[in-house]
């Protein structure tokens, strides 16, 4: 893409409070996904790879992280919302894959904007409701310490917490 048809386009997504779910390291995470996402929509060709690259290695850890924090709060680590994760990484994956291999640059463009699109529904349902779940329980993202642990489901939570509804 060249640096005038950069310079007229602005990104799917951009951070606002609406996306904010009052967890500190949740949020923060969220943030910094959106701010390497829209480094890669906007990025120029020679370096559309290089932050899509970087974008792809933020999520498998900000996914690692949420899906360790349903591990250790009995939010089953087998519930649709980490299988999403999953799903959602394999196809960042390919889609690099696809970009270096095939010089497949509109793929890799199209997947940037498709994930600005999903993003918003994903935190506002299925991370909402862990958020909720985690801040019921007392959990410390930092230290992962459970502060109330009677608070935490005899069973595991399976489905998303009443969010399955979303893809």
């Amino acid at each position: 893409m060249t640096e005038s048809a950069l310079a007229e386009r602005t990104p799917t997504l951009q951070w606002s409070e609406a996306l904010s779910l009052e967890l500190t390291e949740m949020d923060q995470t969220h943030r910094e996904f959106v701010d390497l996402l829209t480094a890669a929509e906007m990025a120029t060709d020679a370096d559309l790879l290089t932050h899509f690259s970087a974008l792809i290695d933020h999520t498998a850890d900000h996914f690692g992280r949420e899906d360790a924090w349903m591990r250790e709060t009995h939010f089953s680590s087998t519930n649709c919302h980490a299988m999403q994760h999953q799903v959602v990484l394999e196809v960042m994956r390919e889609g690099l894959k696809r970009g270096t291999e095939q010089a497949d640059l509109a793929l890799v463009r199209q997947m940037c904007h498709e994930l600005g699109l999903w993003f918003p529904q994903h935190a506002q349902s299925m991370d909402a409701a862990l958020a909720l779940h985690l801040r019921r329980v007392g959990y410390d993202a930092q230290t992962g310490q459970v502060h109330m642990p009677e608070a935490l489901p005899k069973e595991l939570i399976q489905g998303c917490g009443g969010s399955c509804g979303e893809a």
